[in-house]
């Protein structure tokens, strides 16, 4: 270990350390928690306590480089702050890990609604893990990766290439994830682009790019959550004052062409220039050594992405009611997206399966194998969500949502500087959590309730700008702390498609994380002054070009010296 590594493993054991003197300092760990009524679930009061338990994971994911045990220890922490609270002894500490944590998020099920949750994520991941290893087999990967190498002919063009298909992908953000890791690793690899910068460029057209879809399974999860007005218009007009996706994009768009990466992202694109994509490989990421079938053709990769993407659109569908009367829009707000894409994905690898024994490119058993070896693939993702959802259900539990609650509600008085506060406490909670979906599930009902008084008289849909800027800033805080975070679901998913080290992917993507945040954060506090969409995304876009040209003039001045 190096001494640059030694002192920043201390910071971040000392910011621990010093987290958890504050907490004592301020609730008693036997006041975390406590009882609502005889017979009735415990729930938290809401202190720093039900925060400690996901910054012990990230820090010591971040300390270790190692993301099982980290997300495990965090568990754990949670449980015994549970536990001490409640006074129920190492019984509790068993039943918050096991009963109520592992299996309960596993299970996750809403008959009542339809809703399979988290198993029917866990379903899709499986699907899609099979889909792609049938690619590979059919050849179909091998085609398109010789067809991009004679029209893809720069790196700026692969790394544009998966930008692009991200962005034509916004249905879904975990649907994003994995659809083009898979189909763009053959492109980057040929144009040695890192692993890193491949899980970079899958996060940051995933999550982004949904928050600003009007059809997708966010527009729905977020329109749930508002009460009162029309939730799909207020998520529409949301979309010019959501600067982090915004910028992000832009951000993606000039490090493409710029060549201009920094932070340990450059170390990782030297190292690919020099033939080592993965710089810390990791052996459960090694690709798959099956021969592949010579006759695979281009159309062997294009007409199964496309069959996926129309079942999984149309599983959601499904759920929302389409074959009920309700129309696109209403079908996608009322939609369950972890169910529509498990029936979607399914139905998409019955058909994908006939087609390649139609087309005579893959025998009945190694279809059937290819089962096997997708469900093997996808064991890492799988082992990483299961411990985020637990860990995200722990800290739920000791009372995130009413601390965070309390927060808001005091930083009401300052309401010109109720944005940018909006935006840090989300972030803040996005990155502890790893959901921003949770996140906005908490803050918005907190915003809505705060300006009810403002939104009790619209009835022409004339919402007032500072709701929509407030709401805009929780969504865009939402998904930045969504990006930063290792125990995100969507971070874990892009590194599972780019198959890349995930502890390597989050450190890599938190510089260029925090620099839009940065940005974004300028622009939320004039936007609490100047509610102007023009003047804030005009003056925002602006600032961020000329940190990015910054960046660009520093990054090329040091490869000078160096060379």
């Amino acid at each position: 270990m190096n001494k640059k590594t030694l002192v920043k493993n201390l910071v971040f054991i000392g910011i621990i350390v010093a987290y958890i003197i504050f907490c004592f300092t301020q609730t008693p760990i036997t006041q975390a928690v406590t009882k609502i009524g005889e017979g009735e679930e415990a729930v938290a009061m809401g202190s720093l306590w039900s925060l400690l338990p996901p910054i012990i994971a990230i820090g010591l994911a971040l300390i270790t480089k190692e993301v099982y045990s980290s997300l495990f220890i965090g568990i754990i922490s949670g449980a015994v702050i549970h536990a001490v609270s409640m006074g129920t002894g190492f019984v509790g500490i068993i039943n918050v890990v096991v009963k109520d944590g592992i299996i309960s998020n596993i299970a996750d099920v809403d008959l009542k609604n339809n809703d399979y949750g988290h198993v029917g994520i866990l379903v899709f991941l499986v699907v899609l893990g099979a889909i792609v290893v049938l690619m590979n087999r059919a050849g179909g990967s091998r085609a398109y990766g010789e067809w991009a190498s004679k029209h893809i002919k720069s790196k700026a063009g692969a790394s544009f290439a998966t930008f692009l298909l991200g962005v034509l992908i916004f249905v879904d953000d975990y649907f994003n994830c994995l659809t083009v890791g898979s189909v763009m690793r053959p492109v980057t690899d040929k144009h040695k682009i890192s692993r890193s910068k491949l899980a970079y460029l899958i996060d940051a057209t995933a999550a982004p790019v949904c928050i600003i879809a009007p059809i997708s399974s966010w527009a729905a999860a977020v329109s749930g959550t508002v009460e009162g007005v029309n939730g799909i218009q207020l998520f529409i007009s949301t979309i010019p004052y959501n600067l982090y996706a915004i910028l992000t994009m832009i951000m993606v768009i000039f490090i493409s062409f710029s060549n201009s990466d920094y932070g340990p992202m450059r170390t990782h694109e030297i190292n690919a220039m020099n033939g080592d994509l993965f710089t810390t490989r990791n052996s459960v990421y090694e690709e798959d050594d099956e021969p592949t079938h010579s006759r695979g053709k281009v159309i062997d990769l294009i007409l199964p992405v496309i069959l996926l993407i129309g079942f999984c659109v149309l599983g959601m569908l499904y759920t929302g009611g389409i074959f009920e009367g309700e129309n696109i829009i209403d079908a996608f707000a009322n939609c369950y997206a972890s169910t529509g894409l498990a029936i979607g994905s399914l139905g998409a690898l019955i058909v994908i399966i006939f087609y390649y024994l139609i087309r005579r490119v893959l025998k009945f058993t190694e279809c059937m194998e290819s089962l096997v070896l997708g469900f093997k693939q996808m064991v890492p993702a799988i082992l990483i969500l299961i411990f985020a959802w637990t860990l995200n259900a722990v800290t739920k539990d000791l009372g995130a949502a009413e601390f965070v609650k309390v927060i808001v509600e005091n930083a009401h008085a300052v309401q010109l500087l109720l944005p940018l506060l909006l935006f840090a406490v989300a972030l803040g909670l996005s990155f502890a959590t790893g959901t921003s979906w949770g996140t906005f599930g908490i803050l918005i009902p907190i915003v809505t309730g705060v300006f009810s008084s403002q939104l009790a008289g619209v009835t022409d849909g004339n919402i007032p700008s500072m709701v929509i800027i407030c709401i805009s800033a929780c969504l865009a805080g939402a998904v930045c702390g969504d990006h930063c975070s290792p125990i995100s679901d969507t971070t874990i998913m892009a590194s599972t498609g780019a198959q890349c080290d995930h502890v390597n992917h989050v450190s890599t993507q938190l510089p260029y994380a925090l620099t839009v945040a940065g940005v974004a954060a300028v622009g939320y506090l004039i936007s609490g002054f100047i509610q102007n969409v023009f003047v804030v995304l005009g003056i925002s876009v602006a600032l961020m070009f000329a940190v990015l040209f910054v960046i660009k003039f520093i990054v090329g001045k040091d490869s000078v010296k160096k060379s």
